[in-house]
């Protein structure tokens, strides 16, 4: 049987795909909205009642939101098409600690303060990274500071709104009433990698904020708050497959810089330093130390060190102001005066022969003693009442004393007379308002990391320095992929 010869096979014809013009698409979608916008002016329907007005209202709104994201992404496209700009991002991308290829344009879609817009941008990875998400990187969007997706500004807004509002519920429910949804998973992600960034940023030290304390008179405090941590257990997991934790109190310490006017209250004109840890004493030391060098603390005219008695607190304070190159003359140190008069009260509630009227008048007389600066007679007073053999909580109280009055932290009238705070109500506050009402609460648990960059972001938020953080937050990470 004679075989047949294989048909030869019809070649099919290659048509060349024309490259897709992202940048007319946009325009042509604009020009659809300005009619939809032209359309609803000429709508002659009168406004009758209230519902007619919010209508109104909601959908004019909507198209011009979404006419204002149409003409982002038209800026953005047209930025990413611009010859020069390209070359700019090959050259960032040679810079990326690895040799990575050019993998041509992909549709990007992204997060902006007026909505999602979707771009086309060149796209970087390794060649046997081509086809898989997140290892690559947008170098030009890198360079416009577009990390997660996610601008610049909606980035910020989502971040403050974390560190503004109680929890991460009430975040997602004000976006969606502004009409911008976002899921829990996707705001965390953005403002814990928002000051992850700003950290990083301080860590190399690009702070460049260009304010100075010369010839001011400045305080610093410091002091811990107590806040939940979550840690995973070892072991079994429960029956419905989650991991077992325990959940310990950590003290998170804060610092504050501030300014003192000559009326000795807090200058209002320049925004006090506020910044937190759970690293421990000598992180948040550390931290103080780097603040103070941005602020150029050595040109200060009178610095004042207050805080209550805690050891890790002043075991560390001359190393720091060593370090520094501070002048001894230039240091005032100072036990917190409504510390001491808490510990006063404590010397008087162990004298049990003392009726209660006693106790009061004794705790007011030292009271009044250590306010004129006479802490000698203070000192014989707790030296009279604690007796020759003293129990362990008497002797503890006499020796907080006599430690702090040996080191002159306790010269209250002289501090006094040079108008600088007595009290560490500034720290206090600081815990209050950036600890208490945020990150501590019933049935409130933190993983470390996430307490971490809540503390900064509600740090500087309160602080009103936000600006600045959105600054570091902007610094250029070529290792991130946009």
């Amino acid at each position: 049987m004679r075989k047949r010869k294989p048909s030869p096979r019809r070649k099919s014809e290659k048509t060349a795909e024309q490259p897709r013009d992202r940048l007319a698409e946009i325009r042509a979608e604009i020009r659809d909205v300005q009619q939809q916008i032209e359309t609803k002016r000429r709508d002659g329907r009168a406004i009758r009642t209230a519902k007619d007005f919010e209508s109104l209202e909601r959908a004019i709104a909507a198209l011009t939101n979404q006419l204002a994201a149409l003409l982002v992404a038209e800026a953005a496209q047209a930025a990413l098409d611009d010859s020069e700009n390209r070359r700019q991002a090959r050259s960032f991308a040679q810079g990326a600690g690895h040799t990575i290829k050019d993998q041509g344009r992909r549709d990007v879609t992204l997060r902006t303060a007026c909505g999602p817009i979707v771009v086309r941008a060149t796209y970087f990875s390794r060649n046997c990274d081509r086809g898989k998400s997140g290892k690559g990187m947008y170098p030009l969007l890198l360079l416009w500071g577009v990390h997660d997706r996610c601008t610049a500004a909606i980035a910020s807004e989502v971040s403050k709104l974390v560190a503004m509002l109680g929890s991460l519920e009430e975040v997602e429910q004000v976006l969606s009433d502004r009409g911008q949804p976002l899921d829990l998973k996707t705001i965390r992600a953005i403002a814990y990698r928002f000051a992850m960034r700003a950290r990083a940023a301080q860590r190399g030290g690009n702070l460049n904020w260009g304010e100075s304390v010369a010839g001011r008179r400045v305080a610093l405090s410091t002091d811990g708050g107590r806040i939940r941590i979550r840690t995973t257990k070892r072991g079994p997991k429960t029956a419905k497959g989650r991991n077992r934790y325990r959940t310990d109190w950590r003290e998170p310490k804060l610092l504050i810089i501030y300014v003192v006017d000559e009326k000795g209250q807090m200058d209002r004109d320049f925004l006090a330093v506020i910044d937190g840890t759970l690293g421990g004493p000598d992180a948040i030391f550390k931290l103080m130390e780097f603040y103070l060098r941005e602020l150029q603390i050595t040109t200060a005219d009178a610095i004042l060190f207050v805080a209550d008695g805690a050891r890790w607190i002043w075991n560390r304070v001359g190393a720091l102001l060593r370090r520094l190159g501070v002048k001894p003359e230039q240091v005032s140190e100072l036990v917190d005066f409504y510390h001491a008069v808490e510990h006063l009260g404590k010397i008087a509630a162990l004298q049990s022969r003392w009726t209660a009227s006693e106790r009061q008048a004794w705790i007011g007389r030292q009271r009044r003693h250590l306010l004129k600066g006479k802490v000698e007679e203070v000192q014989a007073a707790i030296d009279t009442a604690c007796g020759s053999r003293p129990g362990k909580a008497l002797r503890r109280e006499r020796d907080y004393f006599k430690r702090n009055v040996g080191k002159g932290r306790m010269d209250y009238a002289r501090v006094a007379g040079l108008k600088l705070p007595i009290g560490s109500g500034a720290i206090e506050s600081a815990i209050r308002r950036v600890v208490n009402l945020r990150l501590k609460g019933p049935s409130i648990y933190w993983h470390k990391t996430s307490a971490e960059a809540v503390l900064l972001l509600r740090s500087y938020y309160k602080a009103g320095r936000w600006n600045q953080l959105e600054r570091q937050a902007l610094t250029n990470n070529v290792g991130i992929a946009a």
